[in-house]
């Protein structure tokens, strides 16, 4: 046996039980759920119907209301959550600050609670009788208490709030591990060539930590197009659907409603088309050449 052929062989015997198991575990599924995606049934009971199920997409309305209400959360949570980590990280990133493990702990922290727990605690905040509405009559700043669960608007800020609060420490490790990378003379030079502190961030900053803020941008807005945990625990897609997301309503079709798998399936098929379109015009929009 040769050299080449041997080595070959031993990298597979290293990989080859991870290969199989990623199979059965992740492709497998998905080309099932995509052949579903084409069947139609209660419960097991499913036959083929071509594409039905995908022109019953555009005319249900659910589907709709749920594809409404997560572009609202992607459009209005993912640029503040982007912006706020940016923000934080270049802020910790500072010589000069005291205590920085602490901070940095603490705001990371959030990342690692249970998303059910996390969300409860949320919901349990923002009740009518809750926490923040006691505070804000406290300080005089509101005369009713909100409806931060029960009116249709507040309960998307309470989703926005939530899901800000968990993943802006997530993105945050991110910049700060790139700025850290940032070659301090580069800063040191535009001080001399007298760039301000905006002038060195729109100028330094934001243009070499353009791959992470790209990087963030697409996991973000895959992580907010699968939405679930925290609309399920805190208004469980309420007032009148809407705080529904796209995930609820496939959690709904499998188990709340008649167990229609082939439609739920097809709806999953859904996110992923908007996932590759929206993570390609991320792609062209940032200048990438291998988009």
């Amino acid at each position: 046996m040769s050299i080449r052929r041997k080595s070959v062989l031993t990298g597979w015997s290293f990989v080859l039980l991870s290969v199989v198991l990623i199979f059965i575990f992740y492709f497998y599924p998905m080309i099932q759920a995509l052949i579903m995606s084409f069947q139609t049934g209660t419960g097991s009971n499913l036959e083929f119907t071509g594409l039905d199920n995908y022109k019953r997409l555009f005319s249900d309305a659910m589907f709709f209301t749920a594809v409404k209400n997560t572009f609202i959360y992607l459009l209005v949570q993912v640029p503040i959550m982007i912006v706020l980590a940016l923000f934080i990280s270049v802020l910790l990133n500072d010589k000069k600050l005291k205590f920085k493990g602490f901070f940095r702990t603490a705001i990371f922290l959030p990342c690692v609670t249970s998303l059910v727990a996390y969300a409860i605690v949320f919901k349990y905040l923002f009740a009518g009788n809750g926490l923040v509405n006691t505070f804000l009559l406290n300080l005089h700043l509101i005369d009713t208490p909100i409806g931060w669960i029960t009116d249709p608007f507040w309960a998307k800020i309470t989703i926005v709030i939530a899901i800000t609060w968990r993943w802006t420490g997530y993105n945050m490790i991110f910049y700060l591990s790139a700025l850290q990378n940032i070659d301090n003379s580069i800063y040191e030079a535009a001080k001399i060539d007298g760039a301000s502190a905006v002038r060195q961030f729109f100028g330094i900053t934001i243009p070499l930590l353009k791959p992470i803020i790209l990087f963030t941008s697409i996991t973000s807005t895959i992580g907010t197009l699968q939405l679930f945990d925290e609309v399920m625990n805190i208004t469980k897609g309420g007032p009148g659907n809407s705080t529904l997301t796209i995930s609820q309503y496939i959690y709904n079709l499998s188990f709340k409603y008649s167990a229609d798998f082939g439609y739920a399936a097809t709806v999953s098929y859904s996110i992923v088309i908007m996932i590759i379109l929206l993570s390609f015009l991320q792609f062209k929009v940032a200048g990438d050449k291998n988009a």
